[in-house]
């Protein structure tokens, strides 16, 4: 056991002017399975590249761990899957790697398969598994579930669960609460460390903020009550003073002492309020630096005249002439929330594709109701790069209601100048995301929308589904996300 002390950390990338980090102390254990939460574009990735020393910074990062990252980088995917473990790991013997592959139920034959010719599910895993091998290392592991089947992710998370020394970068609640012991949370004023899983951190954070929202409520009232108080005493206090060289009622001159004494106690008095009145200015000052608002989205669906907008009968994906999975069949109706659920490769995605009108070669048919039209959500962000303006332009979308919907997704302005492919993955995801809630449409189809968007941005658009109940198609491994929203499951 070793612990990594962060003290008065800054850092600003050279193109910003605005500071990732400023001046934020805290200490971790090495021996901690450690959560690691936050908005998109908060630092979590930036932070794992300070450990591993690739920024220069101010303060001191104080630890005698050595890191390793995950995804680990492979340079040459051609090399069989063994060769490329025992770079990781050359200490390791092979039925080490065998061993802990088992763990993660991946076939001991891809060891003898170029390691391209694996799924991103089973490169996760032996990945995973060769990095857990070096011993003393303290892994930092970045998004590991976005190439993971609910299936595999929950593997996954019973593995992590059974190792130590880790922090984790993740945004599926099931998955942290099933494998970490220890949370690190970058909220909008400070980083928090807290013992427990994601659910317990969760309803810490709730109840803080609930506290902070009361208690600040209450000094609004002071402060309101306090400035009225101060107002009338002041007043009082310059009636009598001014009444100083005046006459009583009866014609009799005032005692100017008692009168100026009394103009004294006034004048205490309303600086005794004041004072009251700035401390509790103070107070309130100090409370919901913490807040994440979530604004409410909103969607304008197109309703469909027919009771059926696509029917599938027998329906199987072929690739290379053989069928990728067992004939499936469904129909949607408006306001059906279809999620197709499966392993990968499972033709999930092609399913998707083809009631796109993608020319894939199947068995079986496919129905799509006449003049339907659909929002598409893609997997994959890899082409998203340029100016917003003119992926505005290119997709003709309206642009005040577009940029309105990436505010209250937690865009700051400053990301709007920036070029797209400097955008971190889940604030491209924020964008395709946006683009289809601007999109007028029958069917939404989303290709797993969540990978690399931030818990508090998967509650917020599970509740603007919940609120508007469009009819959708979707792919989405996260399971929390998949037992809220849909209304039918098809499992291939």
């Amino acid at each position: 056991m070793s612990m990594i002390q962060v003290q008065n950390l800054t850092f600003s990338y050279p193109s910003s002017f605005d500071n990732i980090f400023e001046d934020v102390s805290f200490q971790i254990d090495t021996d901690w399975k450690l959560g690691f939460i936050g908005r998109n574009g908060r630092g979590k990735t930036t932070f794992f590249n300070l450990l591993l020393g690739k920024y220069e910074y101010s303060g001191k990062i104080i630890s005698s761990a050595e890191f390793n990252y995950f995804p680990y980088p492979v340079s040459d995917k051609s090399k069989f899957t063994h060769e490329i473990l025992e770079e990781i790991c050359p200490q390791a013997e092979d039925w080490e790697f065998l061993r802990e592959i088992s763990y993660l139920e991946v076939d001991a034959e891809v060891m003898y398969r170029p390691f391209e010719t694996l799924s991103n599910g089973e490169q996760t895993k032996v990945l995973l598994a060769a990095l857990f091998l070096n011993e003393g290392q303290f892994l930092l592991i970045d998004e590991p579930t976005n190439h993971l089947d609910t299936h595999a992710r929950k593997m996954v998370s019973n593995y992590l669960k059974r190792k130590k020394g880790f922090i984790l970068i993740s945004h599926d609640r099931n998955f942290l609460d099933g494998c970490v012991n220890h949370v690190l949370s970058i909220n909008r004023a400070n980083i928090e460390v807290q013992s427990g899983n994601y659910s317990s951190w969760k309803l810490n954070f709730d109840r803080q903020q609930e506290h902070e929202e009361a208690t600040n409520e209450r000094l609004q009232k002071d402060i309101g009550r306090l400035q009225q108080s101060s107002k009338r005493s002041a007043n009082w206090s310059d009636q009598v003073e001014a009444s100083k060289n005046g006459t009583t009622n009866s014609g009799s001159k005032l005692d100017k002492g008692y009168v100026g004494h009394k103009a004294a106690k006034m004048m205490k008095r309303a600086k005794n309020l004041e004072s009251r009145q700035q401390k509790a200015i103070e107070e309130k000052s100090k409370l919901l630096k913490n807040v994440e608002k979530t604004e409410s989205l909103q969607l304008k669906s197109l309703e469909y005249k027919s009771k059926e907008l696509i029917q599938l009968m027998d329906m199987s994906v072929m690739y290379d002439g053989e069928l990728v999975n067992t004939p499936i069949s469904f129909h949607v109706e408006p306001g059906d929330r279809v999620v197709l659920d499966g392993k990968n490769g499972s033709g999930k995605s092609s399913i998707l594709k083809l009631i796109l009108g993608k020319p894939l070669r199947h068995t079986g048919t496919l129905n799509v109701g006449s003049g339907l039209v659909i929002s598409y959500v893609q997997q994959d962000t890899s082409h998203l790069k340029g100016k917003l303006s003119d992926f505005i332009e290119e997709n003709q979308i309206d642009e005040q209601l577009f940029k309105s919907i990436l505010r209250k997704m937690d865009f700051d302005r400053i990301q709007f100048e920036k070029d797209i492919s400097h955008y971190s993955g889940g604030q491209k995801k924020k964008l395709l995301i946006a683009k289809s809630l601007c999109e007028k449409a029958h069917l939404y189809i989303w290709d797993e929308p969540l990978n690399f968007i931030d818990v508090y941005s998967r509650m917020q658009i599970e509740e603007l589904i919940q609120s508007f109940n469009p009819t959708m198609v979707f792919v989405e491994h996260d399971q929390t996300f998949q037992e809220k929203v849909a209304t039918k499951t098809v499992a291939l």
